[in-house]
């Protein structure tokens, strides 16, 4: 009997295989739907303060509450998606998601009550965040795992597009509430999508009652390795949301830019940065290594920030040239951190490393533009990007790659 499963089982993954891109633009949907909520509510601020009456501090308050749903619930959720598996949680997260801001289009609610809808709506949509990586770790094998997973990135910038372009409009429109039936009824659209296409990768039979199943069952946090990996990511996202959090005011107040203009520069220098993922997956699979092309995009991260540092102190086509160039590189990083905490910590482990691994990003990124603001003040821009450029220099000595190449 467990002869003939395992030649189901096994029949089964060979008739899906073929279906993995598939699988791929699913997760990629799934996540594009969640960014496109997460980071679209900020659009919608300018709408939500005239149609609500709220002052900038209120509606800061509202625009935070899905990140912080978000970044308590990550790790519970990979935990979720390595017990149940990777379709079953996608669709509940973009399902609850939606149901959730279905209720906040609908209108009529207190502000209390708007925080606690988009509460628990980033709560539910960080499902996405480790269960669509987990599918892509299941379904691609490690000589393509870095393309498909820079893919699977891309969904960040993919989502900021999208909301920038449809919810101003549908708020001026009809109002900042109805805008919010997109993201809802996208997350929706998403969740059936996953549930009736995604299936679930091969999962590792479980070990018998044997003396060495303690050992492989264990936690791969037991070591530093992990550890590690998230730190340096941590250290690396510092630089990026230097520059996606103060690029745009930094040329309005500093070089004359109209917000507009400054605008479409940061959705141009997003594409890029799109592309940027998708090369270092693609590099990554063909050296062999996640964590070496890491500690060298660490070094370029450094290099460029002191570039942007030197061209405000100096020439004005420096800085733009340097901030177009760490728009690409401080995000590439990105895929390889993500991929290898997955690859490290296993199979049976996989969700709950991808989840810890976008909570230590979360927080460095929700800690930096205060403190980076602080340095700031009023106009030394110069001082905080040079100071941006230590936190990736310290990344590239946690960078674990000797623990990479021990990997069998």
């Amino acid at each position: 009997m467990a002869v003939r499963r395992a030649q189901q089982e096994q029949h089964q993954d060979l008739k899906v295989a073929p279906r993995r891109w598939l699988i791929l633009c699913l997760g990629l949907t799934g996540q594009t739907a969640s960014c496109t909520f997460l980071y679209g509510i900020p659009f919608l601020v300018p709408d939500m303060r005239a149609a609500e009456g709220l002052s900038l501090a209120q509606a800061g308050t509202v625009v935070a509450a899905p990140s912080i749903g978000l970044l308590f619930t990550l790790i519970a959720w990979g935990a979720a998606a390595d017990r149940f598996g990777e379709r079953l949680v996608m669709a509940l997260g973009l399902g609850v998601s939606g149901a959730l801001l279905l209720s906040a289009g609908a209108g009529g609610h207190s502000l209390g009550t708007l925080f606690v809808l988009f509460l628990l709506a980033g709560a539910a949509t960080a499902s996405v965040n480790a269960a669509s990586g987990r599918v892509v770790m299941g379904w691609f094998a490690e000589r393509e795992r870095g393309l498909a997973m820079g893919i699977r990135q891309t969904a960040q910038p993919l989502g900021v597009g999208i909301a920038a372009l449809a919810l101003p409009p549908l708020a001026e429109h009809w109002g900042f509430r109805a805008a919010m039936l997109f993201p809802a009824v996208f997350a929706l659209i998403a969740a059936v999508l996953v549930l009736l296409l995604v299936v679930d990768p091969p999962r590792p039979q479980r070990p018998g009652p044997t003396a060495a199943a303690p050992a492989r069952g264990s936690s791969p946090y037991r070591t530093s390795t992990l550890w590690r990996v998230h730190g340096a990511s941590a250290l690396l996202v510092v630089p990026q949301f230097a520059v996606s959090a103060f690029a745009p005011v930094y040329l309005v107040a500093m070089h004359d830019w109209s917000p507009l203009a400054a605008g479409w520069f940061l959705a141009a220098v997003q594409g890029l940065g799109a592309a940027g993922r998708l090369v270092a997956g693609h590099w990554s699979d063909r050296v062999g290594s996640r964590l070496r092309p890491m500690r060298l995009l660490a070094g370029a991260s450094a290099a460029v920030m002191l570039l942007v540092a030197i061209g405000d102190a100096s020439w004005p086509w420096l800085v733009l040239l340097a901030l177009v160039l760490a728009a690409v590189v401080t995000v590439s990083d990105n895929v390889l951190g993500f991929t290898a905490s997955a690859e490290l910590a296993g199979v049976a482990w996989s969700g709950r490393a991808m989840g810890a691994q976008n909570t230590a990003q979360n927080v460095a990124a929700s800690l930096t533009p205060p403190m980076l603001g602080l340095l700031i003040g009023d106009s030394r821009y110069a001082l905080a990007f040079a100071v941006t450029a230590i936190f990736p220099l310290l990344a590239i000595g946690l960078v674990p790659v000797r623990a990479e190449r021990a990997e069998p």
